[in-house]
């Protein structure tokens, strides 16, 4: 009984486990089978990678209830991007674009902060009004992640070629300094900073049932198939897009995209629950880390293999990215959000998307 139930509740990672199988071994056959098979193969394999990112995100949530914040939304954000920078590192591997992890950060943060932040704000204050978090929290997501976009994607423009690997090696121990800092204050002296006090109503709160253990076990098994899946639909997307004009950022849409499946869920829930602190936590602290851990692992791997990666922000994109920034920081400077507020970031998000459709 106890089983059946099990494999009732799991069986995304199931059919994750047995697509997973099914790709490695008839991987060959579907790239000699030509770009529109190729095609077929990985939009199937990234719907198949975001619902067992799904079954990742529901497990972190076990934990993180059983936590508490800052740790729970600590554990949401570090899933979500182990996920994407998994799905990262197999593309990196596959693709001869030079700007892959630029527009994939990039784009993981106009998600985040603009996407899963807007739209929560505006269903949020469509049912609630203004709704209250910790002003804290959102004053000190905005000037890390301006200081480490600042530092490792808009400063790299400036720097000369012959000195990357220099910067590379001080980008990586600023971005981990940062983040060790950040982490420290965050689960002690300053951990208030991110958490808010709520009236508990009984009823709005979606709650997670499961053991410590058996979360654990199936979030690991699931970053191991999102591994697997990730290698196949490198392959098979590059295969397919190779030559057909399709602007390189889309590609870059796609990974950053799966990664927040999961959040985007979560934030919504909170949001309509009338639990804004959750969604702050999530779409800053998801854009963050997203900064200042994807950009040590792809700075390293440059440095191993003799390569320069290109991190520098596009001109549009750091026009986008100081937009942004600006705005959350007006917008979350008085500890409450509003539909209003929500629908400006939500048209930076369009706006991003009209610009990727354009391919800039």
């Amino acid at each position: 009984m106890i089983m059946s139930a099990i494999l009732k509740s799991e069986k995304f990672l199931i059919l994750g486990a047995l697509i997973a199988g099914a790709a490695f071994f008839s991987e060959h056959l579907i790239l000699e089978s030509g770009p529109a098979a190729s095609l077929i193969a990985g939009l199937c394999l990234i719907a198949v990678i975001i619902m067992v990112s799904l079954r990742v995100a529901h497990h972190a949530e076990v934990l993180a209830e059983k936590v508490g914040e800052p740790y729970g939304t600590m554990i949401l954000t570090l899933s979500a991007v182990l996920v994407e920078v998994i799905i990262l590192v197999m593309m990196l591997s596959h693709t001869s674009s030079p700007t892959l992890a630029r527009d994939t950060i990039y784009s993981a943060v106009m998600i985040d902060m603009n996407g899963i932040l807007g739209l929560a704000a505006i269903l949020g204050g469509l049912r609630h009004g203004e709704q209250p978090y910790n002003v804290d929290s959102g004053n000190t997501y905005i000037v890390m992640i301006l200081t480490g976009m600042g530092i490792s994607m808009v400063v790299p423009e400036f720097i000369p070629s012959h000195h990357w690997q220099v910067f590379s090696v001080f980008t990586i121990c600023s971005m981990l300094l940062l983040y060790g800092i950040f982490l420290r204050l965050q689960t002690t002296r300053h951990s208030y900073f991110f958490s808010y006090t709520y009236a508990e109503t009984g009823d709005t709160e979606h709650k997670h049932h499961g053991s410590t253990a058996g979360s654990v076990t199936a979030l690991v098994i699931g970053v191991v198939l999102i591994g697997i899946l990730a290698e196949v639909m490198a392959k098979t997307m590059d295969r397919s897009l190779t030559g057909t004009g399709v602007p390189p950022i889309v590609a870059a849409i796609l990974v950053a995209a799966i990664s927040a499946s999961p959040e985007i869920l979560t934030a919504l829930r909170a949001a309509l629950a009338n639990r804004m602190q959750p969604v702050v936590n999530i779409a800053l602290g998801a854009s963050l880390s997203t900064v200042i851990l994807t950009v040590p692992v792809i700075e390293i791997m440059a440095l191993v293999t003799g390569h320069p990666v290109q991190m520098a922000l596009s001109a549009p994109q750091t026009v986008m990215t100081v937009l942004t920034l600006i705005v959350a920081a007006i917008n979350l400077h008085d500890g409450e959000t509003n539909a209003i507020e929500g629908a400006t970031h939500f048209v930076l998000f369009a706006t991003f998307v009209m610009l990727a459709v354009m391919g800039l």
